[in-house]
């Protein structure tokens, strides 16, 4: 059966969920599970603005982004540490959501992707998009999604 899973994660109460039950899951099967926070990019600038300003707003961004996935991830250790359950924390700032997810799910040697989504349908999802559906489409891995 599945030995190890990846479950991206924001911090949200939807993230919370996807916590849980794959927590619950890996319990039940033995396996490890790696956590995967994905960060947005510093902002490109604003015409006008002093490249000065700019350095220091990248890294205030970086400052805050960083210290926003530690402290997710920390979380999610320490549940994962009173459950039994083998923790692997990562993150990384990128635009690319998706590709990220499917991307660390491959290298880190996942067999399985579990994923909250909020169900928003078709008009939601044109919209907002959706990174569940986009993961679907590029990975190869089974994804168990969440409602």
């Amino acid at each position: 059966m599945f030995q190890h899973l990846l479950v991206p994660i924001d911090g949200t109460e939807l993230s919370e969920h996807a916590q849980q039950a794959s927590l619950a899951l890996a319990a039940r099967l033995g396996a490890r599970i790696t956590a995967f926070v994905a960060e947005p990019l510093a902002p490109l600038p604003h015409m006008g603005t002093h490249p000065s300003n700019y350095l220091r707003d990248t890294e205030r961004h970086q400052q805050r982004t960083e210290a926003h996935a530690h402290e997710v991830l920390a979380r999610f250790r320490s549940r994962a540490e009173e459950q039994g359950v083998p923790f692997i924390g990562r993150f990384e700032r990128t635009d690319g959501v998706d590709e990220a997810i499917v991307q660390v799910a491959t290298e880190a040697g996942c067999d399985l992707i579990v994923m909250a989504t909020h169900g928003r349908g078709a008009f939601g999802e044109l919209l907002f998009g959706s990174h569940t559906k986009n993961v679907i489409s590029r990975s190869k891995l089974p994804l168990l999604v969440l409602h």
